[in-house]
């Protein structure tokens, strides 16, 4: 408690809620079935079930989605590609609405996500993880029935994926959750290559899941110390909660250094120019520099600047990355 008061003030929680006595994911397993959750959805509007579907985090899997597809050595007419992009971006909303529905208990509970639509009474439970289930079934069939059973396989397994292993398995039972959680939201480069070619063996789309797979820990970690009071207070096992900040920290700045590294492993495969070599410095030195700025500070504002740095750095990568195929 001190370390992480250290780092953050206690924010003001409501005398109507209790704070768990319960360690590890004791706090979901009695308190699943409770609270006042909507017994329908009749006061939900479309805005609500798009945020079901997390349209941030969506963004960025048909971002690089279609960054897969690109590369790919084989060139789908545009419907196709088009669909491809559809599918895999309706599985992930269906993966985020699945996590919604499971995880409604305690984000009724946290700051950042009690204005969600479940926690709100906007949108019942049960129509949550119908939504979930059509989205996931329907993403699969389409993406079968447009390209190959391979893509779809691995489309059904990235679902599974975040919807099981990482939300119920994972999340609330160890501090390792996010390492291996972010394998889920690596995989959509590869759907998309794999859904142009057919082919898995290529080394190409294994090296951008590896990036993405890499980012993502520092990146949630960022996040996770600025909000470690509310994983506190749910008794959710993120790393700043289990092992402190300066860990955390420590943490972060390995997998930023990890994550550098590996940006330039698209050198090996690609012919890439100078111009890819320099952008992904540059960026990659901002990063280092805002991760080692935070790993030196008590400031929290510091992690939410590498929070947002981070997400840019994907984009920004993979942008630069597309130009220097295109134009140099």
């Amino acid at each position: 408690m001190t370390k992480i008061a250290a780092f953050q003030k206690t924010q003001p929680v409501s005398s109507a809620i209790a704070a768990p006595q319960s360690t590890g994911g004791n706090y979901a397993k009695g308190q699943r079935h409770g609270g006042n959750f909507a017994s329908d959805s009749h006061a939900a509007t479309a805005k609500d079930f798009i945020t079901l579907l997390k349209p941030g985090v969506l963004l960025l899997v048909v971002y690089t989605a279609a960054i897969g597809l690109f590369l790919s050595p084989v060139s789908l007419h545009p419907f196709l590609n088009l669909i491809v992009i559809v599918s895999i971006a309706m599985g992930s909303g269906g993966a985020a609405a699945f996590n919604m529905w499971y995880d409604r208990d305690i984000d009724s509970v946290m700051s950042r996500t009690k204005n969600r639509p479940l926690p709100k009474g906007l949108i019942s439970p049960n129509d949550a993880l119908s939504f979930a289930i059509l989205l996931s079934t329907t993403s699969v069939l389409i993406l079968f029935m447009a390209t190959n059973a391979l893509a779809a396989a691995l489309l059904a397994f990235s679902i599974f994926f975040y919807g099981v292993i990482y939300t119920v398995l994972l999340k609330r039972h160890t501090s390792q959750n996010i390492v291996i959680g972010g394998a889920a939201g690596a995989f959509p480069p590869v759907i998309g290559w794999i859904a142009a070619t057919g082919d898995m063996n290529a080394l190409e789309p294994w090296l951008l899941f590896s990036i993405i797979f890499i980012w993502t820990p520092s990146h949630f970690w960022a996040l996770a110390l600025y909000r470690s009071k509310d994983y506190e207070l749910v008794n959710v096992p993120m790393l700043p909660v289990t092992a402190g900040i300066k860990h955390t920290k420590y943490q972060i700045l390995v997998y930023a250094i990890l994550l550098v590294v590996s940006s330039f492993s698209l050198l090996l495969v690609k012919d890439l120019s100078v111009f890819y070599l320099t952008t992904a410095s540059i960026l990659g030195a901002i990063y280092l520099y805002l991760t080692v700025r935070l790993f030196m500070s008590d400031q929290p504002a510091h992690s939410m600047r590498l929070f947002g740095y981070s997400i840019f750095y994907l984009f920004a990568l993979f942008t630069f990355l597309i130009l220097d195929v295109l134009f140099i």
